[in-house]
């Protein structure tokens, strides 16, 4: 089967419920007007999926749905950004996973997040062959796929870099069963791209060197830390580049991490090398960082590629 997809994301899929800015719950039953509502595609692979999708990238999600209104309309606000929803499972017997997240005014984003069909999804042979017949694979939210996380994702995994697809990987909000999970998939990821808080406390280390050297020796090609407004960190091929953050107005940070594996990877489509598929992950990233919700201040690719070149690294 030749290769269908330039970038398919595999996992977390969630529907966000953003308001700003927030400052306190109103007591009893009172209102209180904010500036801005927004409703995203979002979590570690819808995130990405939208973004790569923004990029040119003829992209897919494989995540898991509920059969409900907010599934509809997840579904749809994917299919308006250019993802290819097809290989969407939905499912009755859980509704949409989705997050309500209040956004402060110092950028805080406390949230309340219903768990949903997404930690149930399944792979059939159709969605098995879109992953591992894509040039890329985005495994997003190991930990949380609890249908793939035990075996069945590695070998998945194990397809599409025999196939010779570059594979990124991300987790999020680590649980009991991540490192485990993480140690079977580590064999077969080219680019390891986890926020370095949530990868040191699986890890169990204390800094970004003894950090990066866990999961490489799990078996990880190289790794990215992200590491929010001090920037990030690329261990590869034996070296250590830290990525300045760049200079904006931050208004929310919803999502930037999740850009940034999409920026990653659409620059490594272009041909570029790590460092500078980082640099404009890094842009894409700041950009999001400028609205509200996981894909705001991201157009398309000319865009991010001149906010790269022109904005000022943050120190």
């Amino acid at each position: 089967m030749s290769q269908v997809y330039d970038y398919v994301c595999t996992g977390l899929t969630i529907l966000d419920i953003l308001g700003r800015r927030i400052s306190q719950i109103p007591p009893g039953g009172k209102t209180e007007i904010i500036e801005q509502i927004r409703i995203t595609a979002a979590g570690t692979a819808a995130g990405p999926a939208v973004i790569g999708a923004k990029y040119g990238l003829k992209t897919a999600l494989v995540g898991a749905i509920g059969s409900d209104d907010m599934g509809f309309i997840l579904e749809t606000m994917l299919k308006n950004n250019g993802v290819d929803a097809s290989l969407l499972q939905r499912r009755t017997d859980m509704p949409t996973a989705a997050t309500m997240l209040a956004v402060a005014p110092d950028g805080q984003r406390p949230n309340f997040h219903a768990i949903g069909a997404s930690v149930m999804l399944e792979l059939d042979q159709a969605r098995i062959d879109a992953i591992v017949n894509s040039r890329f694979v985005h495994w997003g939210g190991v930990g949380t796929m609890l249908m793939l996380d035990g075996g069945p994702g590695a070998e998945v995994l194990k397809q599409s870099s025999e196939n010779g697809a570059v594979i990124t990987c991300d987790f999020i909000t680590p649980g009991p069963g991540s490192l485990d999970a993480l140690k079977l998939v580590m064999p077969y990821v080219d680019y390891f791209m986890p926020s370095l808080d949530e990868a040191m406390e699986v890890a169990e280390t204390s800094n970004a060197d003894d950090t990066a050297a866990f999961y490489m020796d799990a078996g990880a090609k190289a790794c990215i830390l992200k590491d929010g407004a001090k920037g990030s960190l690329l261990y590869a091929n034996g070296g250590k580049t830290r990525i300045p953050a760049l200079k904006v107005d931050v208004l929310d940070t919803t999502g930037c991490g999740d850009a940034y594996c999409a920026g990653f990877a659409a620059g490594l489509a272009q041909g570029w090398d790590p460092e500078k598929a980082c640099r404009f992950a890094t842009a894409t990233s700041a950009l999001v960082a400028t609205g509200l919700g996981s894909d705001a201040g991201v157009t398309d690719f000319q865009s991010t590629l001149d906010a790269m070149e022109d904005l000022q690294p943050l120190d």
